[in-house]
């Protein structure tokens, strides 16, 4: 799915993230708020946080100044000519709360196009989907998998694209992929570079990528075969292609995943994303963290790709004990640092 074909950025737009904004929960409404491309935040939905700031809830000082209100009502009477609805949380089983009903009835009634990531379809309900025929608005499901039209197995045509792929990957989940993946597209772009990006997740979608997916909804099957076409897309228009990874592959849970996309991708480079002070696996306490080198290891026996560097949480002591280049995209100049390390890893496989 690609947003950026569908809407005309930037969309002022209502963010709904109850009781989970500052929290894992909101990591989807954390990333429209601080990054997207193509929504602008009028205001956030999020009734234990109301009154507060978003750098403050977020503890980041650069976060926008968009005002938290107690309910979709609230928002309206703030924003009242905002134009969509983001969801910007998966609850726990991907269904639609019954407290949120009320809400997202609102945002619609007031001409609001609904952005959801949730396992539920808005648009394959009869109710929802004659609600919004009713106000002249649109759907976008963006968890829901391509048809299966555009479902088959990977064939190594993206070896034929024009444009040197970088893909992220990280050595846990939830240890900045996303963020990387876009910090790295937005230094790029920076530096008048003709850079896109592909998402796999539902935040990246969100936030403005190129082409994505969510990878987790396609067969196992097909997922790298997705990735190519994705890849292959992006490809077509930018000199320079970023691609987000997901889990890693010495995750004894996920990895099937992240080898489709290292698989699909095929990149020329990749970037690390790690976490230096976790030492066993978010929501899996009995597997403990790898760790770069394992992880390393593995990419570059799985593929060709050189291991260019690290993007890491960690402060510059932590950086120098890498045995790689190593920056935090959160200060200032990490992403330009990493981007420069791509580089290097870029002319060295040339030569």
């Amino acid at each position: 799915m690609n947003l950026r074909e569908e809407l005309e950025p930037p969309v002022p737009a209502i963010v709904l993230a109850e009781g989970e904004f500052g929290d894992a929960g909101g990591k989807t409404a954390h990333g429209v708020v601080m990054h997207s491309d193509l929504f602008t935040p009028a205001a956030i939905v999020d009734s234990e946080t109301a009154d507060e700031t978003p750098a403050a809830v977020l503890d980041k000082p650069d976060a926008p100044d968009v005002p938290i209100v107690p309910s979709v009502a609230a928002a309206l009477e703030v924003a009242p000519d905002v134009e969509a609805l983001i969801i910007g949380v998966a609850p726990a089983g991907g269904q639609l709360p019954d407290a949120w009903v009320r809400d997202i009835e609102a945002a619609i009634e007031a001409g609001c196009d609904v952005v959801s990531g949730l396992h539920t379809f808005f648009g394959e309900d009869d109710g929802w989907s004659s609600l919004a025929d009713r106000h002249d608005v649109r759907i976008f499901d963006v968890r829901k998998p391509p048809g299966e039209d555009r479902l088959r197995v990977a064939d190594g045509s993206v070896d034929d694209a024009d444009a040197d792929v970088v893909l992220v990957l990280g050595t846990d989940c939830a240890v900045g992929k996303r963020t990387t993946t876009y910090e790295l597209f937005s230094a790029a772009r920076e530096a008048g570079r003709d850079a896109g990006w592909v998402a796999t997740g539902q935040t990246g979608i969100m936030v403005g990528a190129h082409a994505g997916v969510v990878i987790d909804r396609v067969p196992a099957d097909f997922t790298a075969g997705v990735v190519e076409d994705l890849v292959s897309k992006v490809a077509d228009d930018h000199d320079l292609v970023f691609v987000e990874g997901q889990a890693s592959l010495t995750h004894r849970a996920y990895s099937g995943v992240t080898l489709s996309i290292l698989h699909g991708a095929w990149p020329d480079a990749v970037v690390l994303a790690d976490d230096p002070d976790r030492g066993d696996r978010a929501h899996f306490e009995q597997f403990p963290v790898d760790g770069v080198a394992a992880e390393r290891r593995a990419i570059e026996e799985l593929s060709d790709a050189v291991v260019a560097g690290v993007s890491t949480w960690g402060d510059a002591d932590q950086q120098a004990r890498y045995d790689l280049p190593a920056a935090n995209v959160y200060d200032d100049g990490g992403a330009t640092e990493l981007l420069a390390a791509i580089d290097d890893a870029l002319e060295g496989d040339r030569t």
